[in-house]
């Protein structure tokens, strides 16, 4: 009797890929808020003992930068690009305080120029396909150039008062206020305003630092980031961003 062929296995479909759905933009919430005032207060302090004290500071603050703005691109690991990227602030932090009174400026434009020649020549013979060496290029590149202009606050006045303002509008967009979710960045954009005013700054600082956290808080929290990117980027933005606004404010319209 012959003896029935076995039924043909197949091989389970694979499952669909997940599709993410609903706005990109995840708000870092209110800790990673929190620990950007600490910063500031860290910031602050460091200002108060003087430019050393505050570059000190300014080195922690860019090392998370770096960190947190190739997380938030989507590099990981990446160690010895933010190694580079750090280091790249460093240098800056250093230049400036080795410069002359007129001189602090074109040291950071040097630095910046000098390390982004750097990034260009090593991931130009960087053994990679085109398409990954070119996206690594532009990560690299921005991520020195947001982590050196952290460097501004050391060519800033009143640091205390703009990373003060920088805090405020940091935690009141972060709140949970009844009301539409603008009404939390609008308070704190006023906040850090009145506090500029309340302590005689340049009318621009606090409008530019709080313009700045908040423009920081929102690059921080777009395309779905993961909890690692608001615990790096989504603390160290909105200082970051807001160093060279401050910078303006207050040397250029100050």
């Amino acid at each position: 009797m012959p003896v029935p062929a076995p039924a043909p296995v197949h091989a389970p479909a694979p499952a669909a890929p997940a599709v993410r759905t609903g706005s990109p933009i995840n708000d870092p919430g209110l800790q990673p808020a929190l620990i950007t005032a600490g910063a500031a207060a860290l910031l602050a302090g460091g200002a108060a003992l003087g430019q050393v004290g505050l570059a000190l500071v300014l080195v922690l603050l860019q090392g998370l930068t770096a960190a947190g703005w190739f997380r938030l691109n989507g590099m990981w690991p990446a160690r010895q690009g933010i190694a580079l990227a750090a280091l790249s602030g460093v240098v800056a932090d250093v230049a400036v305080l080795l410069a002359d009174e007129d001189g602090g400026t074109a040291a950071v434009v040097g630095t910046l120029g000098g390390f982004f020649l750097l990034v260009l020549v090593l991931q130009t013979f960087r053994p990679a396909d085109p398409k990954e060496r070119f996206y690594a290029l532009t990560v690299l590149g921005s991520a020195t150039v947001v982590t050196v202009l952290c460097t501004a606050l050391l060519l800033s006045d009143w640091v205390p008062a703009a990373v003060g303002a920088v805090a405020l509008a940091t935690l009141l967009a972060a709140a949970p206020l009844p009301g539409p979710k603008w009404l939390g960045p609008l308070l704190g954009l006023l906040a850090a305003v009145g506090l500029g005013l309340a302590v005689g700054a340049p009318p621009a600082l606090g409008a530019a630092a709080g313009l700045g956290a908040l423009i920081g808080r929102r690059v921080a929290g777009y395309d779905f980031p993961s909890r690692f990117v608001h615990m790096t980027a989504g603390v160290a933005l909105p200082l970051a961003v807001a160093s060279p606004l401050v910078w303006i404010a207050t040397t250029l319209l100050g």
